[in-house]
């Protein structure tokens, strides 16, 4: 398995290869996209996408955390983070890949 990364010029060309758009609508499509998907989990809402997973924002609370190396106890602020949880399908689809 190779370890490369998408970016989104190569969604875009993507798009480009498999809708027909031109290459800048193309790119502008999937930022409106992308834009969309941002926007609405900065409102705190959840963006579902069917057969390929879920994102939502959780809220985690204070806590107390330890400095691996001093030992000394730290306090960790409140603060949000993005949680994703891929579909059975999305799943199911890595490991059928796995398989072979």
């Amino acid at each position: 398995m190779e370890n490369t990364t998408i970016t989104r010029a190569d969604l875009a060309e993507a798009v480009y290869e498999e809708v027909g758009l031109s290459r800048n609508e193309s790119a502008e499509l999937v930022e409106a996209v992308l834009d969309e998907i941002s926007d609405t989990l900065v409102k705190g809402e959840n963006v579902k996408i069917s057969s390929f997973g879920s994102f939502s924002v959780r809220e985690k609370g204070e806590r107390i955390g330890r400095n691996p190396k001093t030992g000394v106890e730290v306090p960790i602020l409140p603060r949000k983070v993005l949680v994703f949880r891929a579909s059975h399908v999305l799943k199911d689809r890595i490991n059928a890949e796995n398989a072979e």
